[in-house]
């Protein structure tokens, strides 16, 4: 069940530029698979991935620290494809960056993937974030015909 602090579809439909920790070169995983749609659908992708040099055509970066001051302040969300119980560290990578960039990013946390302690971790410094949600998933539902939503009201 989706866990967030902000509208996953608001996030889908304002921010465009995506960090994706835990991007994989290997197209059978999730983790490549939703990137790949994400920028089929025009999203910039930047791969953070310490054993790749590039993936789906753009340069992946080791990690969020090494992301460049300059392109650190594009991006918008970091949308993460790791274990649960790394995700504490993952933001506590996001709340360095945040403040080193001067920027607020929005933390997403794949479909299956959860942690109470990066909650916490999140709200102390004020980081939105949405736990426990396919990004593809939710644009797939967002974009789709806006006259459906007007149906439902």
């Amino acid at each position: 069940m989706v866990s967030a602090t902000t509208s996953p579809e608001e996030v889908i439909r304002a921010r465009r530029v995506i960090a994706v920790v835990g991007a994989s070169k290997n197209p059978e995983k999730e983790a490549h698979r939703v990137p790949q749609y994400l920028k089929e659908h025009g999203y910039r992708i930047i791969p953070i991935n310490p054993t790749a040099d590039s993936i789906l055509g753009e340069k992946s970066f080791p990690s969020l620290e090494s992301l460049p001051v300059e392109l650190a302040k594009e991006v918008e969300v970091v949308e993460v494809f790791r274990p649960s119980e790394e995700l504490p560290q993952v933001a506590r990578q996001v709340v360095n960056l945040s403040m080193s960039s001067g920027r607020s990013y929005v933390f997403w946390a794949q479909l299956g993937l959860e942690n109470d302690e990066a909650k916490s971790i999140l709200n102390a410094a004020g980081i939105s974030y949405v736990m426990d949600a396919c990004m593809k998933i939710v644009h797939a539902t967002a974009t789709r015909n806006p006259q459906d939503s007007l149906s439902l009201q």
